[in-house]
Order: C-alpha cells, then sequence, then structure tokens
C-alpha cells in the first residue's frame, strides 16, 4: 500500500496519544485497533514482529511501537512525528499537574474521573488481549511459552529481561530450516550516521549542563539518562529502582510525592515513563521554583526519550532481516509468544488495582494478592458498566472514555 500522507498520519498518531490511557498493555491494544485493524498500515505479523524489537530494546515499548510504525510509513520524519504525537499529550497533561500539584499541595480532582477511565482500561486490555492471543499462539509451544512468561513475571517476579532472553534463547534453539537466497537487505540503515547524530542529540545537552556548572540540572540529566539505558520491558522494571533514588539518594521528593506521581502517571495519557517529568517538575520546583521546575522538566523528558528515536532508527531497518533468517526469525516468534504473556501479566496488576483497594504482596511469592473485604463496589459497577459500552453497545473507544470519565465523576459526588 502506499504511504499515508503527513496529514492522515498527524490525524491518526494524535489521536492515538490523546487516547493512550491505561499503561503499556492499553496502549499496546489501542494500536493494534488502530494501526492493524483500522487503518491497515501493518500486517497482524508485522505488528507482532515489530512489537516482540520493542519489548528487546530500552525505553517505553508502546511510544516506540508507535515510532517504527511512523518510521516504517515515511522514514525519520514519520516516525519523529509518530512519537512526538504518542508522548505530547501526556507531557502537557503532566505538566499541568505536576505545577498544580507543586503550588497547592494535593492532587487535582481529576482523578475522580480517571476511575472511570481505568475501568474502561480493564476492558480494553482484556478484549484486545484476547485478540492477539487467538492470532499469534498458534501452537502448544507458543502457548507454553506465554504461559511459562506470565507465570514467571506475576508469581516469581523474575526481571523482564530474563524472561524475554530465555525465550530467545528458546526459540533459536531450536529452530529448524535455512535463510531464503533471497534475504531482504536493510531498509537504508546508515547505521554510523544515525548512532552520530541522535547520540549527538541525546548527549550534548548533558555535556553543556555539565560545562556551565549546573549540579541540579546535570544531576536530573544524567539520573534519567541511566535510566532510559536500563528502562528493558517498560517503565515497572525499573520503578522500584527509580524511587529509592529521587527519594533516598538523591532527596528529591518524598515517598509520598513519588506515589501521588506514580498515580498520576497510570491515569494520564502516554507511556508511564512520563513519571519522570513529573518527579523532574516537583524537584525542580523545590529547589528553584518556577523557572527552575521547567528546565528540570525538560532535561528530563529529552534524556528520556531522545534515546527512544536512537535505538527505534538504529534497530527498525534489520527487522525484516531478522525475520527473514529462520534461527532469528524462531526466537523472535518465541519472543512474540512471551509477550503475550507479558501482557496478561500487567492487565491482571491492572485490574486486580483497579478492583480491590487493598493489594498485599506473599512472603514467597511476587503474586500481588488482593484483599477480599477492600473490593470496591463502586469499582466493578464502572469495570461492568464499561464492558456493557465495550461489548454489547460499542459506541467506540473515545465515546466510551468520555462516559466512563463522566460516570467517575457522578460516582465521586454520590
Amino acid at each position: 500500500m502506499s504511504a499515508p500522507e503527513y496529514q492522515e498520519m498527524f490525524r491518526v498518531f494524535g489521536r492515538i496519544g490523546l487516547l493512550s490511557f491505561g499503561g503499556p498493555a492499553a496502549q499496546i491494544a489501542l494500536m493494534h485497533r488502530v494501526l492493524v485493524d483500522e487503518q491497515r498500515w501493518l500486517k497482524e505479523q508485522d505488528y507482532l514482529r515489530a512489537l516482540s524489537l520493542c519489548m528487546l530494546l530500552p525505553g517505553p515499548e508502546a511510544m516506540q511501537l508507535a515510532t517504527y510504525t511512523g518510521w516504517r510509513m515515511r522514514g525519520v520524519p514519520g516516525g519523529l512525528l509518530a512519537g512526538v504525537l504518542f508522548v505530547l499529550p501526556g507531557a502537557l497533561v503532566i505538566l499541568a499537574l505536576a505545577l498544580g500539584y507543586a503550588v497547592y499541595g494535593q492532587v487535582p480532582l481529576v482523578q475522580a474521573a480517571f476511575t472511570g477511565v481505568k475501568a474502561a482500561v480493564v476492558v480494553i486490555v482484556l478484549q484486545a488481549l484476547h485478540k492477539v492471543a487467538r492470532r499469534s499462539l498458534r501452537s502448544p509451544v507458543a502457548w507454553t511459552l506465554a504461559l511459562l512468561a506470565f507465570l514467571g513475571l506475576f508469581l516469581l517476579g523474575l526481571p523482564f529481561p530474563i524472561i524475554v532472553i530465555a525465550a530467545g534463547i528458546w526459540g533459536y534453539a531450536t529452530a529448524t530450516g535455512t535463510a531464503p537466497a533471497d534475504t531482504p537487505p536493510p531498509q537504508n540503515p546508515q547505521s554510523l550516521r544515525t548512532l552520530l547524530i541522535w547520540g549527538a542529540l541525546w548527549l550534548l545537552p548533558v555535556a553543556c549542563l555539565l560545562a556551565l556548572d549546573q549540579p541540579f540540572l546535570s544531576d536530573v540529566a544524567l539520573f534519567f539518562s541511566k535510566l532510559a539505558i536500563v528502562t528493558f520491558g517498560g517503565a515497572y522494571a525499573v520503578l522500584a529502582w527509580m524511587t529509592q533514588a529521587v527519594v533516598t539518594d538523591f532527596g528529591w521528593i518524598s515517598t509520598e510525592q513519588m506515589i501521588d506521581a506514580l498515580g498520576l502517571a497510570e491515569t494520564t495519557p502516554g507511556p508511564l515513563i512520563l513519571v519522570t517529568e513529573f518527579v523532574a517538575l516537583l524537584a525542580g520546583y523545590a529547589q528553584g521554583g518556577l523557572p527552575m521546575a521547567l528546565a528540570a522538566g525538560a532535561v528530563a523528558l529529552w534524556v528520556t526519550f531522545t534515546p527512544c528515536f536512537l535505538w527505534i532508527f538504529l534497530a527498525g531497518p534489520y527487522l525484516d532481516v531478522i525475520s527473514a533468517r529462520p534461527r532469528l526469525a524462531a526466537a523472535l516468534e518465541a519472543i512474540t509468544a512471551a509477550v503475550v504473556g507479558v501482557i496478561l501479566n500487567l492487565a491482571v496488576w491492572f485490574a486486580i488495582h483497579v478492583i480491590f483497594s487493598h493489594v498485599e504482596t506473599d512472603r514467597f511469592l511476587a503474586a500481588p494478592l488482593p484483599v477480599p473485604a477492600s473490593v470496591d463496589p463502586v469499582a466493578v459497577l464502572l469495570t461492568t458498566l464499561a464492558a456493557t459500552l465495550m461489548l454489547v453497545l460499542r459506541p467506540g473507544i473515545l465515546p466510551t472514555l468520555v462516559l466512563m470519565a463522566l460516570c467517575g465523576l457522578l460516582t465521586s459526588l454520590f
């Protein structure tokens, strides 16, 4: 098919950015519906292979998936357009909420509306999980890998990279066949040029802050740059380390502020890693008021998301090459099966935390254990209503989210 015009890409990815609530599982589900089912810009297998690649790379996988799709459609300008539009709405919302939080010292009442939104997200994720599993798990081995990935994450709390690497090694070791003679070449890789340009865009501002003797902003730049390198599997994999660093090591914010930051980041559009912007804004406001808050927030955004473009523009051209080689393709397929288990883990984790107000952790297992007496009847009611809207009435994602936000506000009043 011919590449879409930039105006159409702006409309589609702008819509995705505005509707990308609920963390990576919901965002992956949303993009599957829009990019595969509605726009047909990616085929099912292309989407799953791209998702597997993004799961292997550091950074927010959903944002990188949007960037990859834009790059595949229109090269680097398309990738930039898609990636920026995925992040920008959430970044603006986080900016407004963080400054309001810093000035007034409390979380805005907008969370009441997001109670309804989260109920809708539970249904959206489960619906998409069923669709993705049905299309990608086509053998007993694939089902087994998905189940083992889920159990490893949910029950044992294994690090995400171990799950991915183990699945990839299994697929590579058990593959059969030889590479075809007409293996496709990389799609205009220009790897060295990409590395130099995007590496400079990422690191030169950091070097400038160090040279200008800005200790606070330099610490922000260096810490969140390090975070951008080790964030495999999305933000959930590094939240514990990040919390310890910003609360205990740097003393930028309190534990209570970090909890509020995570709560707001989970109920706003965009990747959860936007919590870095919220933390930087609060820390900057404490250091030097509004000007320092804006500077710190901008630095955190830059060093968090510029590397994402670097990883995609470096790795994206080689995806078709990898897929054409039997062993590498088998490794990618195994990772794709494991990713279904990852999405299931996120979906179950999210549903438990929406429906129950108190969740404990087992002494021996990592699985969240909901306290039965803490079941939230309002959340159950809203989730049932969301299921009725999504599965029976089917008004569409945007009308459903708007209606559920209004229902969340109404329930908070009564």
